[in-house]
C-alpha cells in the first residue's frame, strides 16, 4: 500500500452502541461546546473592546480564549454531527486537517500557557522590570513565536503521520483523528518514525511544563514574602487554577501519547482524549475569569449593553 492513498476515508470511535446513548453523549458535549463558545466568547469580547484590558496579561488570555475555541471547534462538532447522524466516517482529508489543527492549536496553547507564567512572574517577582521585559513589541513576538511554533509542530507531525504506509484497516478508536490512534493502522515498523517525533515533541512540552512550574514556585516565593494576607490571596487565587488545568492537561496529553499500545482500551483512551481536548477549553475561561475582577467588570459591562440594545 502506498501512502494510505487507498483509503477513502476513516471510521471513528462511536460514542455508544445505542441510539438513545448516542443522543445523550450529542446533548452533553453540546452543552459543553456551547459553555466553551460563550465562556472563550466573552473573553475575546471583552479584552477587544476595553481599554483597561489592552495589557500583555489579557493580550496573552486573548490569545488562549482564540486557541481554545479553535481548539474545540476541531473535534467536537464532527463529534457530535456524527453522533447525531449515527455515522462514523470522516474523509481522508478531514482526517489529516482533523490532525492538523488539532496539533497546530494544542501545541501553540501550550506555550501560550507557558509565556503567560512568564508574564505573571515577571509582574509578581520583578514589577519594576515589567515595562521593559514584556513590553507591547516583546508580547507580539512572543505570541507570534508561540503561534509559529505550533504550525511548524502541526505540518512536522501531519506530514510524518499521513506518509505512513496504513495496512490495519481504517477504523480510528477515538472520537476524531488522533494521532497515537492513526499510528496503530500502520504497517509493523513504519510508525517508529512518527513515534521519534512524537517523543521530540513532547520532551519540547515537558520542558514548558518544568519552566511553567519554576516560575510558579518563584511567584509563590514572591508572594510568601508579601505581608498582606489579601495579597497572598490575590496570588495564589490565579495562580493555582492555572497551574491544575497545566497540569491536567500535560498528564493527560503525556498519557495519550506516550503509553504502550498494550494498556490501550477504547474507553480509557476516551475518557484521556476528553481530559486533554475537551475540558480545559470549557473550563479555561471560567478559571481566569473567576478571581478576576477586572474581567468581571469587562464581562458585566457587555451584558447590559446587550440589555440596552434589545429593549
Amino acid at each position: 500500500m502506498s501512502n494510505g492513498s487507498s483509503i477513502a476515508e476513516f471510521l471513528l470511535l462511536a460514542f455508544a452502541d445505542t441510539l438513545e446513548l448516542q443522543l445523550l453523549h450529542f446533548g452533553l458535549f453540546l452543552g459543553i461546546y456551547l459553555a466553551a463558545l460563550l465562556g472563550n466568547g466573552l473573553i475575546l469580547t471583552a479584552v477587544a473592546c476595553h481599554h483597561r484590558l489592552h495589557t500583555p496579561m489579557y493580550f496573552f488570555l486573548l490569545n488562549l480564549a482564540l486557541l481554545d475555541l479553535g481548539s474545540i471547534s476541531t473535534t467536537l462538532p464532527k463529534a457530535m454531527a456524527n453522533a447525531l447522524w449515527d455515522n462514523r466516517a470522516i474523509s481522508y482529508q478531514g482526517c489529516a486537517a482533523q490532525v492538523f489543527l488539532f496539533v497546530f492549536l494544542i501545541v501553540s496553547e501550550f506555550y501560550v500557557l507557558t509565556i503567560m507564567s512568564y508574564d505573571r512572574y515577571v509582574a509578581i517577582s520583578k514589577p519594576l522590570h515589567y515595562g521593559s521585559l514584556v513590553g507591547s513589541r516583546a508580547c507580539g513576538q512572543m505570541a507570534a513565536a508561540a503561534w509559529g511554533s505550533g504550525f511548524l509542530n502541526a505540518v512536522l507531525h501531519t506530514a510524518t503521520t499521513f506518509s505512513l504506509p496504513l495496512c490495519q484497516g481504517n477504523a480510528v478508536d477515538q472520537f476524531f483523528c488522533e494521532i497515537p490512534q492513526i499510528l496503530k493502522l500502520s504497517c509493523s515498523d513504519a510508525y517508529l518514525r512518527e513515534a521519534h517525533v512524537l517523543l521530540f515533541s513532547v520532551s519540547l512540552l515537558f520542558a514548558c511544563f518544568v519552566f511553567i512550574v519554576v516560575s510558579y514556585m518563584q511567584i509563590f516565593r514572591a508572594v510568601l514574602r508579601i505581608p498582606s494576607e489579601q495579597g497572598w490571596q490575590k496570588a495564589f487565587s490565579t495562580c493555582l487554577p492555572h497551574l491544575a488545568v497545566v497540569s491536567m492537561t500535560v498528564s493527560t496529553a503525556m498519557f495519550a501519547y506516550l503509553k504502550p499500545p498494550s494498556i490501550s482500551s477504547p474507553s480509557r483512551d476516551l475518557v484521556v482524549a476528553v481530559l486533554y481536548s475537551v475540558v480545559p477549553p470549557a473550563v479555561n475561561p471560567l478559571i481566569y475569569s473567576m478571581r478576576n475582577q477586572e474581567l468581571k467588570d469587562a464581562v458585566g459591562k457587555i451584558f447590559l449593553y446587550m440589555l440596552h440594545h434589545h429593549q
